[in-house]
């Protein structure tokens, strides 16, 4: 059996020695061979240009390298310096001169590029038919749609041939070839990942997605790729995730109503999402019904509005000068774009601003958002004689995505009785990248199984820490704790209590003369544990938090009984002169109690 291609073990074969990354090119030429039956690439580099890339990592040193050795495909809609850009129209071709910003990030970071992958023609489908190279054909499958329209960089992943690939994901593009696949596939927060260099569907929702085996991988992939891009109009910074709810012991997670749901006739897909709603609460989260009906409003405008108008734009004087050359079903739907005027885009443009207001209010009541990533899957045959209704299917659960500003997970949930897998998405607002991974690696362990299509085995996750999480850990002993009168000064600076455990046995707590407040002071000798709440804020919210704590208390390193060291409520040594020393209860609740308070 051939090696597995996840970076976690490609690395720990690299750092023993075992593989180099000329020996796994050389093993890849042989995995790639001369067929493609499944209809995956549009080009790739050859034997030569793939051992160069491999050359010029020897004698570098892997730990500086994150993505040293890794193989990867990129979406034939992004640039790979040498390669024809064809978008799946070979009369739209150019060769470019300069690898994509974000392909150029990978490639600094030690990935080796392989190729350019197959695609539904100007990204405009989720299907993966739509192609003159040929449609391709699923990794478990063949008869059936590997999905779209990021289709060769799937089904790449999932058989074995990369380790992870670059997909774009405008309208779910991303998500729906992941599920259909057996994969992960993370659609990060817009603008995370530079769009320079990549051929636009609609410009201002575009996003570059990441295929990857485990959410460990596509965690790594993310971290490299992403960064602000000051020649990209719509780039931003990934910003910090704040509250780690994939991490976290509870958390609430949004389920559609029945109402919503659409499974088009597909019992074993249903079957599996329920599956997957209880999953996620043995893992510790409380479901809440959602109204969808908002989402899935603003989801008929990806193709209903104006933004068909970016996509004829994005190729407005070939397309013009060419149309006859575009796949018929991806011809229609640009063509429509054409017709778009000002005053309808405003008014679109006003609609999806009052259903984005209804929408963010979801998550008031929930951290995350749970839901099939596709209702069903088709036969290539099937699709092939109704393109616009089978694929309007498809993005049910996925159109609404960028258009609202939200980052999302697609994640394996299992497999059909027919041997077809199953995927869910999870959903959150921007730069919540980090938590969604966390908690899409807590559900592929929990559901086990292969990777991709390929007969290895999940391998244990790893607790990575790649993202800016952007969180103050405080240590709280007094007023500030759960349900006492100064709770609120932690609450409304959006903090979330982590534990509650005690202070190392270092510590005498005393009761302040105005009997409102205890002062913990560090001995040397004659401590004890102290019963205290650990809570973690947003930094931006920490500063204001201790400029608000009177003398003689303040913020210093509080020493937890696990050993681990945390910011935490100490008080001056002066503070204690007429205090009433109180350790012996265990804490301030414990002292509360005696006074009947």
């Amino acid at each position: 059996m051939k090696p597995s291609l996840d970076i976690g073990t490609l690395r720990q074969r690299y750092q023993s020695g075992e593989l180099t990354p000329l020996a796994l090119v050389d093993d890849l030429l042989g995995r790639l061979g001369s067929e493609d039956a499944h209809h995956i690439w549009i080009s790739r580099l050859d034997a030569d240009d793939l051992r160069a890339y491999a050359r010029k990592l020897e004698g570098r040193d892997i730990a500086s390298l994150p993505l040293y050795g890794i193989p990867f495909a990129i979406k034939d809609n992004i640039d790979l310096a040498g390669l024809p850009t064809t978008a799946g129209c070979p009369e739209y071709a150019y060769t470019p001169a300069q690898h994509a910003t974000v392909v150029a990030r990978l490639i600094d970071a030690g990935a080796i590029p392989l190729g350019k992958t197959n695609l539904d023609q100007f990204a405009t489908g989720l299907n993966g038919t739509r192609s003159p190279y040929g449609a391709c054909r699923n990794a478990f499958n063949p008869d059936f749609i590997s999905g779209g329209s990021s289709s060769g960089s799937a089904v790449a992943v999932a058989l074995g041939l990369a380790s992870f690939s670059l997909g774009t994901d405008t309208a779910g593009s991303g998500r729906v070839p992941a599920a259909f696949n057996n994969l992960v596939g993370h659609k990060p927060s817009c603008g995370a990942l530079s769009t320079r260099g990549v051929v636009p569907a609609c410009r201002s929702l575009d996003a570059v997605s990441i295929f990857a085996l485990t959410t460990e991988d596509a965690e790594r992939v993310l971290a490299v790729a992403a960064g602000f891009d000051a020649d990209d109009e719509y780039s931003r910074p990934l910003a910090p995730h704040g509250f780690d709810f994939g991490r976290a012991p509870g958390f609430r997670f949004g389920v559609p109503m029945a109402k919503d749901l659409a499974f088009f006739g597909n019992a074993e897909a249903e079957r599996l999402f329920g599956e997957s709603v209880a999953r996620m609460t043995s893992l510790g989260g409380t479901p809440v019904a959602v109204d969808l009906a908002p989402f899935l409003d603003t989801a008929r405008l990806l193709y209903g509005g104006p933004w068909v108008a970016e996509r004829y734009l994005a190729i407005r004087d070939f397309f013009d000068a060419q149309a006859d050359t575009v796949f018929p079903p991806v011809r229609e739907i640009i063509a429509g774009g054409r017709e778009v005027s000002a005053a309808d885009t405003f008014a679109h443009f006003y609609k999806l601003r009052a259903l984005k207001r209804v929408c963010d209010a979801v998550w008031n009541d929930i951290d995350v958002l749970l839901t099939p990533t596709a209702g069903t899957i088709y036969r290539i045959d099937a699709m092939q004689a109704d393109p616009i209704h089978l694929n309007a299917n498809l993005g049910h659960y996925t159109n609404f995505m960028n258009l609202l500003d939200l980052a999302a997970t697609a994640v394996p949930a299992g497999f059909q009785n027919d041997g077809l897998p199953f995927g869910v998405t999870l959903v959150a607002p921007p730069h919540q990248d980090g938590p969604l991974l966390h908690l899409a690696s807590r559900m592929q362990q929990a559901l086990g199984g292969e990777l991709g299509a390929t007969d290895h085995t999940l391998p244990p996750a790893e607790p990575l820490a790649l993202l800016p999480d952007g969180e103050v850990r405080v240590a709280v002993v007094g007023a500030h704790l759960s349900g006492l009168p100064l709770n609120h000064q932690l609450t409304e600076r959006h903090a979330r209590r982590v534990s509650a455990t005690q202070t190392a046995s270092q510590y005498r707590l005393y009761a302040l003369p105005d009997g409102k407040r205890p002062g913990l002071i560090q001995v040397s000798e004659g401590g004890a544990a102290i019963a205290c709440e650990v809570w973690e804020m947003p930094a931006s919210q920490f500063g204001s938090f201790v400029a608000g704590i009177p003398a003689p208390l303040g913020i210093g390193k509080l020493a937890l009984a696990d050993g681990s060291v945390v910011n935490g409520f100490i008080c001056e040594g002066i503070g204690i002169a007429d205090a009433q020393d109180i350790t012996d209860y265990g804490g301030w609740r414990g002292w509360l109690a005696a006074r009947g308070d």
